[in-house]
């Protein structure tokens, strides 16, 4: 009997999974439809279009920077996600600084683990719930932008504003370093160093996360071979 549920159980994630690639799939063409379509048809309706040549020069030197960055985070992301919230969160963007965090919060929270089916629903929905959450609050935003502005001009607050993120991912990322301080003290000492001496990297944040991440395992590799992990 038991043999059966979990056949049932597998069987109708398998199709649940189907379901969300090709919905998913579909959302993130009409998306991408839309993005491009948006700006060509209001050039075609003003009469205007860019300069391609400098488009093209343009797109390649940003290519440049991006794909890599681009390809690195499909590769952390989606597998720590799910498939459902992997689409909605790359669809609605803001991985790094809200998507992420809320899915790993929430899975704490629930005790699920990465790539279990249990933790791929815990994903989705706390994606969903912030993607809410955040057209929310950039409505209310825009609203109180006018009166609040003098407010938050005010050149008291701005240092305020330009470590949201860093306090943001200091506290989340505490968690976790702490849980393993013999294998994050290293590579957090060294991308310390890094940015500290070369503070032009930091727009290269995308690759150094590859590395540091890259040295982790190596440390976790070598401390589990000597059985002092």
């Amino acid at each position: 009997m038991e043999t059966k549920t979990t056949t049932a159980a597998q069987q109708f994630y398998t199709d649940y999974n189907k379901q969300v690639h090709m919905i998913g799939r579909i959302i993130v063409a009409i998306t991408i439809v839309l993005l491009l379509g948006a700006p060509l048809t209001m050039g075609a309706v003003l009469g205007v279009s860019p300069d391609w040549a400098a488009f093209a020069k343009g797109w390649a030197q940003v290519a440049i920077i991006y794909w890599t960055s681009g390809v690195i985070e499909f590769l952390i992301y989606a597998p720590m996600l799910g498939s459902g919230a992997s689409y909605l969160a790359f669809i609605t963007g803001n991985l790094i600084n809200l998507k992420i965090p809320c899915a790993a919060n929430a899975r704490d929270i629930c005790g699920t683990t990465a790539g279990a089916p249990e933790n791929d629903v815990v994903s989705t929905l706390s994606v969903a719930t912030s993607s809410l959450v955040n057209i929310v609050v950039l409505a209310v935003g825009v609203m109180c932008l006018v009166p609040l502005s003098p407010i938050l001009s005010n050149e008291a607050l701005q240092p305020a504003f330009e470590n949201v993120i860093p306090a943001l991912f200091g506290a989340l990322a505490f968690k976790y370093f702490s849980q393993s301080l013999k294998v994050t003290v290293i590579p957090l000492a060294a991308m310390c160093i890094i940015f500290v001496l070369m503070p032009s990297l930091i727009s290269n944040v995308s690759m150094l996360i590859l590395v540091s991440g890259a040295l982790a395992i190596g440390i976790a590799y070598l401390l589990y071979k000597n059985n002092k992990l």
